[in-house]
């Protein structure tokens, strides 16, 4: 639930437009090129993803920044610890 959360909390930005998607088969919402196509920036939540994003859809990844917040798996939906991490770790990068 690290990428929901994040697209909640960053989407009260105002100027900053946000959306998730997940890697795997059987994600709710899959990444697609198009999502990749609209992004300025890439936050992924583990090396792993980054790598699968990558083997993917390397041609579509050209001139995109992809960062890993390396923030392990272990939080539930709007956790406020969750939160917290992801606004000291995208706000320095964003801003």
């Amino acid at each position: 639930m690290r990428s929901p959360t994040a697209e909640a909390v960053f989407a009260e930005y105002e100027g900053i437009e946000t959306d998730s998607a997940g890697l795997d088969h059987y994600a709710k919402v899959p990444i697609s090129t198009e999502a990749i196509e609209w992004a300025d920036i890439i936050f992924v939540m583990e090396k792993a993803h980054k790598i699968k994003l990558a083997k993917k859809f390397q041609p579509f990844l050209k001139d995109k920044r992809v960062i890993c917040l390396d923030i392990p798996d272990e939080f539930e939906y709007m956790d406020p610890n969750l939160i917290e991490i992801l606004k000291r770790k995208v706000l320095k990068i964003i801003n």
